[in-house]
């Protein structure tokens, strides 16, 4: 497909696996400790140690037993066993008024669950178990407080249990061997709990890829813009996002439009595994880096039919893809999740996630063009709180018509407009709540349509 400026222009979709094809998975692997593995990607497979938990335990405050000795245990005709590791009572008894039995409440605690030199239960005998606590040798069972009372060195069972009443084995959880994770699964919060109770202190993983990123633009400042002058943004928002997926980035000063400082600036970290540029990457007389990658290596793509975005482009400089966003802030975000995001994960040697969406009506109709994807930013008016479910970014969400027509069902759906902005307007990024994409083959979606709502953000 042709465009006016550009040789070609590539659908995203092959843009992607292009630009996918020049990333080089991790070879490397690192050893990290737990508790700084957040958010890592596992560089092999990872199997529980131990037994978790690594003993026979309680499930219930009550008494351990041999469940033989609760045979014909009622509540007309209880079973008496022997009280071993403590005569006393500390709360669990009927006659917790008994002054002598008050006194021993101190000892007690010492020896309940056990604390004496010989912590089993043989037969005809009892001893009191918290949850969670270990399962007395001898004992195959629990009997739960509220069946039982204790009479001075005795306790009464008025339930008849079988082995395993009321114990988790060991293992339970976890079986030493069990595997926990596979290579490539990229690490999260509860993962980290379950590493260390499987017994593993560090976990083999993948190296974060390494990304510069470069602003670029004669015209950008860092802070306090003049008369004809910008704030630099891009470069600093590429930045936070590749961290936030994964990679491990450099923010670089800003680069000015001259042929030969863009090229230092590309061949200084080439040494990296992506190079991202933001801005100058159309046509125009000061869109000099589609040509200065191509001199330093080769330019593979110049023109990708997305909406915002369509300058974006990308090569190989020195076996290093390097990636050139467009200037336009809402251009520069929308490329930056198509295409670097995936990147990084391949770079990374895992599988990106995918957003969160929400069904919603359609409030005012948005446009399209017939092949082009655009990605459209919406924002909530009203409605009940969203269902979310998860939406990949690859996907347009919807039907191949771009929607169904509104029904009755679609009355609890919460209803988003279109916010007006064009790619230039960064506060309109903001103000959304989401985007709606709009595949190439429809020239728009209707007013009225339920329509499906990438939370990109909600996910970084």
């Amino acid at each position: 497909m042709g465009s006016q400026g550009f040789t070609e222009v590539t659908r995203l979709a092959a843009a992607r696996e292009e630009l996918l094809a020049a990333v080089d998975p991790p070879e490397a692997t690192e050893s990290v400790a737990v508790p700084e593995a957040d958010g890592r990607t596992l560089a092999e497979s990872v199997a529980s140690t131990r037994d978790v938990p690594g003993f026979d335990r309680a499930a219930m405050d009550g008494y351990a037993v041999r469940a033989e000795d609760t045979h014909g245990a009622s509540e007309r005709s209880p079973v008496r066993l022997d009280l071993v590791g403590s005569a006393a009572d500390d709360g669990h008894a009927a006659d917790t008024a008994d002054s002598e039995r008050d006194a021993a409440d101190t000892a007690a605690d010492g020896e309940r669950d056990g604390a004496d030199s010989d912590p089993s239960v043989g037969p005809g005998q009892t001893r009191y178990v918290h949850t969670g606590s270990p399962l007395p040798d001898g004992a195959d069972a629990v009997v739960k407080v509220e069946r039982t009372a204790e009479r001075g060195d005795a306790v009464e069972m008025s339930l008849a249990v079988p082995p395993g009443n009321d114990v988790a084995p060991a293992g339970e959880d976890i079986e030493r061997g069990d595997r926990l994770f596979d290579a490539g699964h990229r690490l999260r919060v509860s993962d980290l709990g379950l590493l260390t109770a499987a017994g593993h202190r560090t976990v083999p993983v993948a190296p974060r890829p390494t990304v510069s990123v470069i602003p670029t633009g004669e015209e950008l400042v860092d802070f306090d813009p003049g008369y004809g002058e910008t704030t630099e943004t891009n470069g600093l928002t590429v930045s936070r996002l590749a961290e936030r997926w994964g990679g491990d980035a450099t923010y670089r000063d800003i680069a000015t439009d001259d042929a030969e400082a863009l090229a230092a600036a590309i061949h200084r970290d080439t040494d990296h595994d992506i190079v991202v540029t933001t801005g100058g990457s159309s046509v125009g007389e000061r869109d000099l880096l589609p040509a200065v990658v191509d001199d330093l290596g080769e330019l593979l793509v110049h023109g990708v039919a997305l909406k915002p975005g369509h300058p974006v482009g990308f090569g190989v400089v020195d076996g290093t893809p390097v990636l050139t966003l467009p200037g336009y802030p809402v251009s520069c975000l929308v490329t930056a999740v198509q295409l670097l995001r995936p990147a990084i994960a391949r770079a990374g040697g895992f599988e990106p996630e995918s957003f969160p969406a929400f069904e919603a009506t359609l409030d005012g109709k948005i446009a399209g063009e017939v092949g082009t994807r655009s990605f459209v930013r919406v924002r909530r008016t009203n409605g009940s709180e969203p269902d979310e479910s998860n939406d990949d970014d690859e996907d347009d969400g919807r039907d191949d018509d771009g929607g169904e027509n509104g029904d009755d069902s679609d009355n609890a759906l919460p209803t988003v407009e279109p916010v007006r902005g064009g790619a230039g307007v960064l506060s309109s990024v903001a103000a959304a709540d989401g985007w709606v994409v709009v595949p190439e083959n429809l020239e728009g979606v209707a007013d009225g349509n339920r329509v499906t709502v990438q939370r990109w953000e909600a996910f970084v």
